[in-house]
């Protein structure tokens, strides 16, 4: 039987603890787009000097108007998506951005081949994802953690801001 389709798969076997984690940064207000055009082309530059364990970075355009970009990468496991999260610079931006969003929101939702999802929506105002079916919850607690919501306390590292010092800290501390 002829096709014109060229179906193909990919054989994932070596790579069994492979980690897809889609990231987005909404634009909420209109000084958001500096944020935006502030964090996009540094995150881009991260990815362009190959982080250890990083597989593929790939751009994602969600909607212009709100202005959403965001990108889906692959991680060979947790453990090097985690190391990556917590060194610099991604952990400046990060700690940044937990004190002030700049006018924007972001998330993002990681997929553990092995099983485990778990996600986090930062000044996200319209449920999308699993918040969009999902019951959802203050992240705190135990649920603060991104290796903590996935099930796999034991790849939990020191947070790049601690729950304590997110909440108790001043602005600008």
């Amino acid at each position: 039987m002829n096709t014109s389709v060229n179906r193909q798969t990919v054989d994932l076997s070596p790579y069994p603890d492979l980690v897809v984690v889609y990231l987005g940064m909404r634009v909420n207000r209109l000084f958001g787009l500096r944020t935006l055009m502030g964090y996009g082309p540094q995150i881009g530059r991260s990815a362009s000097d190959n982080p250890e364990g990083l597989l593929r970075h790939e751009p994602l355009l969600w909607s212009l108007f709100p202005m959403h970009v965001g990108i889906r990468q692959y991680w060979r496991d947790l453990p090097s998506l985690l190391s990556w999260a917590r060194s610099e610079p991604h952990r400046i931006w990060w700690r940044n951005f937990l004190r002030d969003s700049g006018g924007t929101g972001f998330w993002h939702e990681t997929y553990l081949l092995r099983g485990g999802m778990e996600a986090v929506y930062d000044d996200i105002p319209k449920e999308q994802g699993f918040a969009a079916f999902a019951p959802v919850h203050p992240a705190r607690g135990p649920l603060f953690s991104s290796a903590a919501r996935v099930g796999r306390p034991e790849d939990n590292a020191a947070p790049v801001i601690s729950e304590d010092e997110l909440y108790t800290a001043g602005p600008g501390q």
